[in-house]
């Protein structure tokens, strides 16, 4: 027992089999026969898409396929909402350039003229004698750029024609009232 560890490996033989294993083997000399033989011809090998399994080449294929289609598809988005900008745009120029100088709205107006428009009941400052051509039809609410403007009835319709959803009040006075309550109604 008083063997040390080294000694007891050493009697068993595995320090020796690990010793062999660790040097490294003498690289051999080809027998002379065998110099002069031929080498075995050898077996091309398949190309990579080949030895590649089946499944993981689709897979790899559909996930480029999808994320083409995806890039093409956010593209196409991209350049129709810049189109329907420029066409918003290109339209609220027209309708300033078709407003500009015609708006009859006047500082000394103390009158409001009370319209729904967007679920809200809006409101428009205008004269007595405006109030009464607005309830008539001879005058038209059109909104630009958030103000409400009083207009003549023919540039409300060109107004209209450019962008629909710039005229917003209109009457009409041979239209049956909705309600009982009077149009120049003052709150």
């Amino acid at each position: 027992m008083s063997d040390s560890l080294r000694d007891q490996l050493l009697k068993s033989g595995l320090v020796q089999k690990l010793k062999s294993e660790a040097r490294p083997k003498p690289a051999m000399q080809p027998d002379r026969r065998e110099a002069r033989r031929p080498p075995p011809p050898k077996k091309p090998s398949p190309p990579a898409a080949v030895r590649a399994e089946p499944h993981e080449h689709d897979l790899a294929r559909a996930y480029a396929l999808r994320a083409r289609q995806e890039k093409e598809e956010h593209e196409r988005a991209q350049r129709e909402a810049e189109r329907v900008a420029r066409e918003k745009r290109e339209r609220k120029q027209k309708l300033a350039a078709l407003l500009e100088g015609k708006a009859q709205n006047s500082a000394d107006a103390d009158v409001p003229r009370h319209f729904p428009h967007g679920n809200k009941i809006r409101r428009v400052y205008c004269t007595p004698a405006q109030l009464t051509r607005l309830n008539r039809g001879e005058l038209a609410v059109v909104q630009l750029a958030g103000r409400y403007l009083l207009v003549e009835k023919d540039v409300a319709v060109q107004a209209q024609a450019v962008q629909a959803e710039s005229l917003v009040l209109l009457c009409d006075p041979s239209a049956p009232p909705e309600d009982d309550v009077p149009a120049d109604l003052v709150w």
